[in-house]
């Protein structure tokens, strides 16, 4: 993905509207919107969008658990099972 060529400014967005977000459906690539000469604004299509909210969540699994194993806060699969098991028979 080369941001360099989904550059545009506010002055385009205003009069191509329709066109950008046909554009972005098709593309699945983001584009960025400058107000004097400053990049202001991204924008990207809903499922693009979707998807990278999804990795972002997996991510903060990913390093929540990564923490835990360095903090030690970790069971062996055995006492997890056990727990369960007792779980399961105190109902």
């Amino acid at each position: 993905m080369k941001l360099s060529s989904q550059i545009r400014p506010i002055s385009y967005l205003k009069a191509h509207a329709a066109e950008i977000v046909r554009n972005l459906s098709k593309q699945q690539e983001p584009l960025v919107i400058t107000q004097n000469g400053e990049a202001k604004v991204v924008m990207q299509d809903i499922e693009s969008y979707e998807q990278t909210q999804q990795t972002i969540a997996l991510l903060k699994i990913l390093s929540l658990g990564i923490r835990q194993v360095e903090e030690g806060k970790v069971l062996t699969a055995e006492d997890v099972i056990k727990r369960l098991r007792d779980r399961r028979e105190d109902r």
